[in-house]
């Protein structure tokens, strides 16, 4: 039974799964403040925005999302507003919401986000606001944070922090600093307490996690693969996935650790984000063409069943339509299961952003879509070749009509009919249909079934700014009208 008199809390959270589990991080800084969460900002006692500075949509999509709150703060001038995250990170970010924004009460950059605690606890216990942006932090001190972790049968994992790899079209080494890698045995108890309270899917978080350097409880160097190593060597069952990696330091080793494991998933995230030379010498990239090729074979080489998923940019600064076209000759020579396909969008303060030869997004959305044509007559094939043949799966959701979700190693989701206890569970699944890319399936005879929990692991929820129900809208705008009259008055006054 919900506690109806509890305070309320509302995380929007934008950007890349760091991003995700960082919301779960704050969410367990507010739960321990006696918070409980709820799923618009009208029903809200604070709303936290946990901001993403990759992309221009992502910017705007975010303040226009602030400037909604203005009329509900009108209504409930106790309610808290704090934006933290990528965007605020950046100093002349910060400055703009509060010169835009002067009802947002608090401002955090990525650095201190342990610190949202005391931020929290001063505005309550002050009334003045909080803008906090720092560029030093302790690792140690956002490992120990309380989690609340919301992504369902999915536990996330940090490794390690920040990038060294400058990019020309990326913000992050400024918002997230210079890497910094987590000691291993803090990873590998975090990784075991998961284990054990039945998580079946753990995925290793890092900015480039290739380039992971960790010390052991000896003070010994340890690399990537002996990390993968030793995860893989923990009992349970489950599987391991990781991201992001970067096709330079992406070592042999690694290739081999997850060639022989038992826990790590087939399944590899290779971001080529392009084809061109040219290009990936501009973005700064430090591999070529034929080196990325090249190390595709490798893996295929070592790891027949291995699928892969990729990221890439399409118009960055001066690429020609042959430029493009090398593109899409990676794309059919590796047969991608996914590409997440994102139109160039300048980053204040990156190189690429005064870079000529900018193209038009006319041109670039053209692009987009001959390559996103091609990726999905790929996958449709990659799928087509699926059927009749069973997979091991895990379950990640259910709805009511019966039909549960899961993934296969590769990360590729498929539909099948089937108990509402097996969520959390790997069950083998036969591909019985397939509708372009989807794929549908049943379970093979399992007698496990029959022993499998309804188990309760914390789904993500469907947040909007604006509640759905009139009565509440209502509520609001006579409230908000209420506190125009009495401000009229009192400015008169």
């Amino acid at each position: 039974m919900i506690n109806n008199d509890k305070r309320k809390y509302l995380i929007l959270t934008y950007g890349c799964q760091m991003n995700v589990h960082e919301s779960e991080k704050l969410a367990g800084i507010l739960e321990d403040n006696g918070y409980e969460p709820c799923t618009d900002a009208v029903s809200a006692d604070i709303v936290v925005f946990n901001t993403c500075a990759i992309r221009e949509s992502a910017e705007q999509k975010i303040f226009g999302n602030i400037g909604e709150l203005k009329n509900i703060k009108l209504a409930k001038p106790d309610m808290i507003i704090a934006i933290g995250g990528c965007m605020s990170q950046q100093q002349k970010y910060a400055d703009e919401i509060m010169k835009r924004y002067p009802f947002v009460d608090i401002i955090f950059g990525t650095h201190n986000l342990a610190d949202f605690d005391k931020f929290l606890k001063s505005r309550i216990n002050s009334g003045k606001k909080v803008v906090n942006i720092t560029e030093d932090e302790t690792i140690a001190l956002r490992d120990k944070l309380h989690i609340c972790r919301t992504s369902g049968v999915n536990a996330w994992v940090n490794i390690m922090y920040g990038c060294n790899n400058f990019c020309t079209y990326c913000i992050v080494p400024y918002v997230r600093g210079r890497e910094v890698s987590r000691p291993e045995e803090d990873i590998l108890l975090e990784v075991k307490g998961l284990i054990s309270e039945g998580y079946k899917q753990i995925t290793l978080l890092g900015q480039n996690v290739n380039s992971y350097k960790g010390l052991d409880e000896h003070g010994n160097e340890v690399t990537f693969a002996k990390l993968l190593l030793d995860i893989d060597e923990l009992a349970g069952d489950f599987r391991i996935r990781f991201m992001t990696s970067h096709p330079k330091d992406l070592s042999d080793e690694v290739i081999d650790v997850i060639s022989k494991s038992k826990h790590i998933c087939h399944g590899i995230h290779l971001p080529v984000q392009s084809g061109s030379d040219k290009i990936l010498a501009s973005m700064n990239r430090k591999y070529t063409k034929e080196q990325y090729l090249n190390l595709i074979n490798k893996i295929k080489d070592k790891i027949p069943d291995a699928e892969f998923t990729t990221d890439i940019i399409v118009g960055f600064p001066g690429e020609t339509e042959e430029d493009f076209n090398e593109t899409i000759d990676v794309i059919k020579k590796v047969e991608y299961m996914q590409i997440f396909g994102f139109l160039y969008s300048k980053r204040k303060g990156t190189v690429a952003e005064k870079m000529k030869d900018q193209i038009d997004t006319k041109t670039k959305k053209e692009r987009l879509s001959k390559l996103l044509a091609v990726k999905n007559e790929i996958v449709n094939r990659m799928c087509q070749n699926m059927l009749g043949k069973t997979y091991s799966v895990l379950v990640e959701s259910y709805n009511e009509n019966g039909v549960l979700y899961g993934s296969l190693d590769s990360g590729k989701t498929i539909t099948f009919k089937g108990s509402k206890n097996c969520v959390g569970e790997f069950v083998d699944v036969k591909v019985v249909q397939v509708r372009k890319s989807v794929l549908y399936g049943e379970i093979v005879d399992d007698e496990r079934i029959k022993d499998f929990k309804e188990k309760s692991f914390k789904n993500p929820l469907e947040v909007s700014i604006l509640p759905k129900d009139q009565k509440s809208m209502k509520l609001l705008r006579e409230n908000k009208n209420k506190k125009k009259l009495q401000n009229d008055f009192k400015s008169k006054n």
